[in-house]
């Protein structure tokens, strides 16, 4: 099943190493310090704001809330869980492919 068609569940659990590596992977993405990491570069302020708002309404709706760093032109999203301990879950990577879905929208890609 595609990571897009799925919703994230509060109940989710910490993924072992071997369990991250066997996940699909999401394009753009890598993990540091225990969180799924990306940033994203836009053309202007507004790109930006409208990226990170976007992204907020996503992640009401999947009840799943990234770390943001936001700049001018560029937002960078951190994913980990709380709930699994600041682990690794399936959500983190569900909200992954749904942030790069929503930037190819945005971007035309």
């Amino acid at each position: 099943m595609s990571l897009l068609t799925q919703s994230c569940r509060a109940d989710a659990a910490a993924l072992a190493p071997d369990a991250i590596a066997a996940l699909p992977q999401v394009p753009g993405w890598s993990i540091a310090d225990g969180k799924l990491l990306r940033s994203f570069t836009f053309k202007n302020y507004y790109d930006t704001m409208a990226f990170v708002n976007a992204l907020a309404w996503i992640s009401h709706h999947q009840d799943h809330h990234p770390e943001l760093t936001v700049t001018y032109k560029e937002c960078a999203v951190r994913y980990n869980t709380h709930s699994a301990g600041g682990a690794l879950s399936d959500n983190d990577f569900i909200c992954a492919a749904k942030a790069n879905a929503l930037f190819d929208q945005r971007s035309g890609a």
